[in-house]
């Protein structure tokens, strides 16, 4: 577990822990949804399924890119 304190302007520092344990890094972002019992779920956004690629089975990894052509 670990806290963090909100500032004035609605900024929070986000505990080294915590980002260690997701594998945060300068730059990389992060999703909140807001569930109808007030629970929040924070999701890290480090990749665009642009950036997944695809291996067929007995065949060359494949991007979406390429797929797209």
């Amino acid at each position: 577990m670990a806290f963090a304190t909100i500032t004035s302007k609605g900024q929070t520092t986000i505990p080294k822990e915590v980002r260690a344990a997701a594998n945060l890094k300068s730059g990389d972002r992060i999703h909140f949804t807001v569930l109808e019992d007030g629970t929040i779920i924070v999701r890290v956004k480090n990749r665009s399924i642009r950036d997944i690629s695809f291996k067929p089975p007995g065949g060359k990894r494949v991007s979406i890119a390429q797929m797209t052509r």
